[in-house]
């Protein structure tokens, strides 16, 4: 890089001022929503994600009974029966109340995975896509190990070698759901690695970690939010999978996998028990797919015209 362009890179990042920089933020953020807005679908997975959050925040002033209350002299009620709106399940408890505690579980888990997997895979790929040579080497090795086996199967590794509970089972996912972001990460970070900003960081005395924190990691992010919100619904069935093996949450915590698990010998004739948790887990999934792909029109450079 010629002198006369490493002035310039810093003319231009002196003249930047935190108020000009939070003013274009504000600006592109804006611009995203107007274009995220004209996808109805992606408004539709929005409006779902949200009313999940405001379920789960307000489950003890919403839901008609306890969770846990049980009444074997009113058990599988068919739904519209009196106070229970969903029907009652094989012990008396309200479907409804039960479905709306569950998604608490299911946020609980949701944004616990995503908080452990999505770091871990943006610290590995953006170490491996900058620092080159036998890290990256290693590092992503270790990524196509994790990647070889099915996330499901893994994730009941793991839970097995743990031991059953809610807490083992977000660890679990979390430890299979990293290596798609640090490919990602990787595949980001190779790319803008050599780029002038890069170049002009180092000359200003910038060490591997500031370049790496301060300016790699944050142009990844975007790219990473549209994979982990896709992943959402991947993340809830397999927390639900788990839960069915009766490895996830233990009874008698209101969970939808477990829900199912437990109604699926009263398929038959008393549909409701295992059908109305299945359409929750269905429901929601789709939700956060719908969100994902609008995300993904709105932050993915390659997606714009």
């Amino acid at each position: 890089m010629s002198d006369h362009a490493k002035q310039g890179w810093r003319a231009r990042l002196l003249s930047e001022t935190p108020r000009s920089r939070r003013e274009a933020k504000l600006g592109q953020a804006y611009r995203g929503w107007l274009q995220f807005r004209q996808n109805r679908l992606a408004l539709l997975g929005l409006a779902i994600v949200v009313a999940l959050i405001v379920i789960a925040v307000l489950a003890p002033w919403i839901a008609p009974h306890h969770p846990h209350e049980e009444n074997l002299a009113q058990r599988l009620l068919p739904p519209g029966t009196g106070a229970h709106l969903l029907g009652t399940d094989e012990f008396g408890r309200d479907i409804l109340s039960r479905i709306i505690y569950g998604a608490r579980v299911t946020l609980y888990i949701v944004v616990l995975v995503a908080l452990i997997a999505a770091p871990i895979g943006l610290i590995v790929g953006t170490a491996a896509g900058y620092l080159g040579g036998w890290l990256d080497a290693a590092l992503m090795r270790v990524t196509d190990v994790f990647l070889s086996f099915p996330s499901l199967i893994l994730a009941l590794a793991f839970v097995a070698a743990l031991g059953p509970g809610i807490e083992n089972a977000v660890i679990a996912i979390a430890l299979t759901s990293w290596p798609p972001y640090a490919r990602i990460a990787r595949a980001e970070t190779m790319t803008i690695r050599n780029s002038d900003f890069i170049a002009v960081a180092r000359i200003q005395g910038a060490g591997t970690g500031r370049i790496l924190f301060r300016h790699v990691m944050p142009l990844c992010v975007s790219s990473l939010t549209v994979r982990v919100t896709l992943d959402m619904a991947g993340i809830i069935l397999t927390a639900a999978g788990l839960g069915f093996l009766g490895l996830g949450a233990q009874p008698p915590m209101a969970e939808w996998g477990a829900m199912v698990s437990s109604g699926r010998r009263y398929i038959l004739d008393q549909w409701w028990v295992a059908t109305i948790p299945g359409l929750a887990i269905f429901i929601v999934s789709l939700a956060f797919n719908l969100l994902g792909d609008g995300l993904r029109d709105v932050l993915d450079p390659r997606q714009k015209k």
